[in-house]
């Protein structure tokens, strides 16, 4: 039976990447196409595909570049434990989108029945809208994550970045709140910390 292959070209439009990533990904070694056409182009095969999904869902939950190449280059790297991992994520995703679709439905029943919203129902919504599930887990989670994976990462070492990014997007978000133009932050130190936790080094501030 017959694999399928997938041009470069392809792949960005089926998955969403960008051309210029899949490039990148093969510069550092991180993902390379396993074919080549006689032309020089690049082929991916279903293997190649299969390695995408765990780059991606990695990097999703929270790891940097260098540490996915380091953990799937691992011999005793599990695709099960990533796949598990990221359920977990969806898991809680989903849950914080039903508490919030639950105390809005309340508020548009009061709303629409002509009653008061009080503060505190008010401020329960927003609590729940300021859940950010954005692949940063708690130090706890990476550490357990890390264990799974091949105790690849340092859990204190972790959990001290992750505690100064915490605070530095608190900063900035305090400073726009207050009218700062967010061109004239100094984001540098953030993007060092963006880079480190998540491979990419351009925060977004929100």
């Amino acid at each position: 039976m017959s694999q399928r292959n997938w041009k470069v070209g392809e792949l960005p439009k089926q998955t969403g990447l960008t051309v210029r990533m899949l490039h990148h990904y093969d510069k550092i070694g991180l993902f390379c196409p396993s074919q080549y056409t006689d032309t020089g182009h690049r082929l991916y095969t279903e293997a190649d595909i299969a390695r995408l999904q765990q780059i991606v869902s990695l990097k999703q939950l929270g790891f940097g570049l260098e540490e996915i190449k380091k953990i799937i280059n691992k011999s005793n790297f599990n695709p099960l434990e990533v796949v598990k991992v990221q359920l977990e994520s969806v898991k809680e995703r989903i849950r914080v989108q039903e508490q919030l679709y639950d105390r809005l439905e309340k508020i548009y029943e009061l709303l629409n029945c002509e009653q008061q919203v009080t503060p505190e129902q008010f401020i329960n919504v927003i609590e729940v809208m300021n859940m950010k599930i954005d692949g940063y887990f708690s130090p706890g989670q990476l550490a357990e994550m890390a264990r799974q994976m091949g105790d690849l990462i340092e859990p204190e070492k972790r959990k001290k970045y992750v505690l100064e990014w915490s605070q530095l997007v608190k900063q900035m978000r305090a400073e726009m709140e207050k009218g700062t133009p967010a061109e004239t932050l100094d984001v540098t130190r953030l993007a060092e910390l963006t880079e480190m936790l998540t491979g990419s080094g351009s925060p977004q501030i929100v």
